[in-house]
């Protein structure tokens, strides 16, 4: 049976996905999530002509000849503005940030004056507005901030803040179930057999899903053994995604696939043209989304970045196709064969800003100190020739 090519293997996973609904939730739990509305402002930002600097606000007819003397009227303070009018021949001290007075149109900042008593002596011309921020300088009522389907940042929780709005309408969070098998595993911190290693898989994968938006439930090592396996698969019954690591194959003791058939999932594939990652095997059941990924943690942990990223994506309505870029090989590469190979290497920049991409000699799937060291994965297509030097090459980027 041929392999299934990455392409088409992405492409029938993503056919699958549908975007969740929405929810609002409180502005202090909206970092990471994806808008289902725009945001817009709910009143001018600033929402009245304020002072730029300290100084003191007059009218500019009164400085417009110098030196002026000029009476203080009083003082307008960020939050406790000034409640008369300037008049002729006044000037009210006034601190950055604090509303301009009526009758005022400039401010004149403090180190251009005398201050004598009850009086000011303006020394220095300033230009008629200066030093004032003008209502609306931010933005104005009802402009859109932030667009519907931006994922939310730092710097949009603040916007966000001074635009007046507590509550946003976001794309649920997909709800992910993963568990890896394997008799061969320990869970961290546990005190291993001589024949036992450290479980990774679940740990690493958890922390990606959350990275990328999602909710997730680690039911952590289920041993191997059909019924085990069955009754953790159906943990996953109110899950959009359930994600497996190891025991996909069709060894004495790999139960996931006969496991998900009983457990009533259709399997859509199994075995693509990849490496590492061959023996990853896609299903459905109603619409819960299953991904079996390799037990080899480099294979399991490249299958999600090609995989289950796209597909968090789509499920919370952001743009799931990858766009790898271009660079150039420090060394050369052979020919590739049937399986579509994804490098682990390191990304460098010339002095013209030109990508330079360098391969590790050893790509063994279970080095995961490999993986930790590199920063992306050059992508040679199925039967490529061998690549010199020099050559530029497709890369994609890490970013987990």
């Amino acid at each position: 049976m041929a392999l299934m090519p990455v392409d088409e293997a992405l492409a029938r996973i993503l056919s699958k996905a549908k975007a969740l609904g929405s929810e609002v939730v409180r502005l202090e739990n909206a970092l990471g999530r994806t808008l289902v509305k725009d945001v817009k402002a709910t009143r001018d930002q600033p929402p009245f002509a304020s002072s730029a600097m300290d100084g003191y606000a007059v009218r500019y007819d009164d400085v417009a000849t110098l030196p002026a003397t000029l009476k203080i009227a009083g003082v307008s303070a960020a939050g406790r503005a000034f409640k008369g009018k300037v008049k002729l021949g006044q000037a009210v001290r006034i601190l950055t940030g604090a509303p301009l007075p009526s009758g005022a149109d400039t401010v004149v900042i403090q180190e251009s004056v005398d201050l004598h008593g009850e009086t000011i002596l303006v020394r220095e011309p300033p230009s008629r507005g200066k030093n004032i921020r003008e209502r609306g300088l931010d933005f104005r009522k009802s402009d859109v901030l932030i667009p519907v389907g931006t994922t939310i940042n730092v710097r949009d929780i603040g916007l966000i803040a001074a635009s007046g709005s507590a509550a946003l309408a976001v794309r649920k969070r997909p709800k992910i179930v993963i568990f890896t098998t394997g008799d061969e595993l320990v869970l961290p911190g546990a005190k291993p057999r001589a024949d036992q290693i450290f479980s990774s898989n679940s740990h690493a994968l958890e922390a990606m899903a959350k990275a990328w938006g999602a909710d997730v439930t680690n039911l952590g090592i289920v041993r191997d053994d059909l019924k085990a396996t069955i009754a953790a698969i159906k943990k996953a019954a109110a899950a959009d995604i359930l994600i497996t690591t190891g025991g996909a194959s069709v060894g004495d003791h790999d139960y996931v696939q006969e496991a998900l058939k009983r457990s009533g999932v259709t399997i859509d594939f199994w075995k693509i043209a990849l490496r590492p990652g061959k023996p990853l095997m896609f299903g459905t059941k109603g619409k819960l989304c299953v991904l079996g990924l390799p037990g080899n943690p480099v294979s399991a942990l490249v299958c999600a970045r090609l995989f289950l990223k796209p597909l968090l994506a789509k499920m919370i309505g952001l743009d799931p196709q990858e766009r790898p870029v271009l660079a150039r090989l420090a060394a050369p590469l052979p020919a590739n064969d049937l399986r579509q190979d994804y490098l682990r290497a390191t990304l460098k920049y010339g002095p013209d800003g030109t990508r330079h991409v360098n391969v590790f000699s050893k790509q063994d799937s279970s080095m995961q100190r490999s993986l930790r060291n590199a920063d992306c994965l050059i992508v040679r297509e199925p039967h490529a020739p061998a690549a010199e030097a020099g050559q530029m090459v497709s890369v994609l980027l890490l970013d987990f």
